[in-house]
């Protein structure tokens, strides 16, 4: 018989664990799941895990129906492509597209345990840019979720938050692209200036752009600091964050290819929906819809944004900046013979 003795858990301190890395009953769902309810029921989202946002919205204005075939642009957690899928059963199917190769396998096998075969689910690592090249068909319901997962911001690893110190990462997909530590140790000051206004509106442009880029940042925690140390407050923490993440991953390109391409992947009558977290975003978004529906593109647009609910608001506070517009595709015109 071996002795040699069991390896202990490791222990942290206090009552509750703090770091993400010690949270292991909520990163274990399967094992610990009334631990995780609790958390949930408290108002938190569990680490490692991701609460969809706007749900019943979406669902109310996709109206995804038994049959169709549904495009999940940002499948992340898989929470939006679990209610696509359910709505569009028995004879629908679901292409989910993904640029995060650390959690795509996760939520494939999340939802394949689900029952979701590959004969009406199918996951790809790829950035929807390039949707029109993928798509062998035109699509019924396109779906796009551009807020960050709770799996990425709780991750210090993935230098999203600044909650904890880790590495100024901030890339979608970690094995392709530059980290925001190196983008810093190139870029001038009159270009991060512009930089942060363009992708945050930060008021604060100039001021910070020169702070940061005297103190020579190489992780979270040190570029939250220099912004407060040059009178920032934690609004200007946040914005420089969303700045520099956006820039990392050419965000607004993606998006600005995306719509472009829009109306070529709808059918004719198809619903698209995207869920935008802050301005540049949204102003994107509303001017194309608008533009399609000057051009008969889009038969249908979102007039007013749709916001969640104050109970989803107080059960889950990430839902509080979210934005949810849609359009209708129209009808596409017969080429002349």
């Amino acid at each position: 018989m071996s002795t040699e003795k069991r390896k202990r858990r490791r222990r942290y301190s206090g009552r509750n664990p703090k770091h993400f890395s010690e949270k292991y009953k909520e990163l274990a769902p399967e094992r610990y799941a009334d631990d995780v309810a609790s958390v949930v029921a408290s108002g938190k989202t569990p680490a490692g895990m991701h609460r969809p946002i706007m749900v019943a919205e979406i669902l109310e204005l996709l109206a995804p129906q038994p049959g169709e075939f549904a495009v999940d642009c940002t499948l992340g957690y898989g929470g939006h492509a679990v209610a696509l899928l359910s709505a569009i059963h028995p004879g629908g199917r679901l292409l989910a597209l993904d640029l995060d190769p650390l959690e795509l396998s996760k939520t494939e096998a999340r939802l394949r345990s689900l029952g979701f075969g590959p004969d009406i689910f199918t996951a790809r690592r790829t950035n929807f840019a390039g949707l029109s090249r993928i798509l062998s068909e035109p699509a019924d319901i396109i779906l796009a979720d551009l807020g960050l997962s709770s799996m990425q911001l709780d991750n210090p690893e993935r230098g999203f938050t600044y909650k904890y110190d880790g590495p100024l990462d901030l890339r979608m997909n970690p094995q392709r692209g530059q980290p925001a530590s190196a983008l810093l140790s190139t870029i001038d000051e009159p270009a991060l200036a512009a930089l942060l206004m363009e992708n945050a509106d930060e008021p604060l442009a100039d001021r910070l752009a020169s702070a940061i880029l005297q103190a020579r940042v190489l992780t979270t925690a040190q570029l939250a600091k220099t912004v407060r140390h040059a009178g920032g407050d934690e609004d200007c923490v946040r914005r420089v964050f969303q700045a520099l993440r956006i820039a990392v991953n050419d965000e607004f390109g993606a998006l600005d290819a995306l719509l472009q391409t829009l109306p070529l992947c709808l059918k004719t009558g198809g619903r698209v929906a995207i869920l935008t977290f802050h301005s540049g975003e949204d102003r994107r978004v509303k001017k194309s819809f608008q533009d399609g529906e000057r051009s008969g593109t889009y038969s249908q647009i979102a007039r007013e944004v749709v916001r969640a609910t104050p109970e989803e608001r107080r059960a889950n506070p990430r839902s509080r900046s979210a934005k949810l517009r849609w359009a209708r595709r129209g009808s596409i015109p017969q080429e002349q013979s």
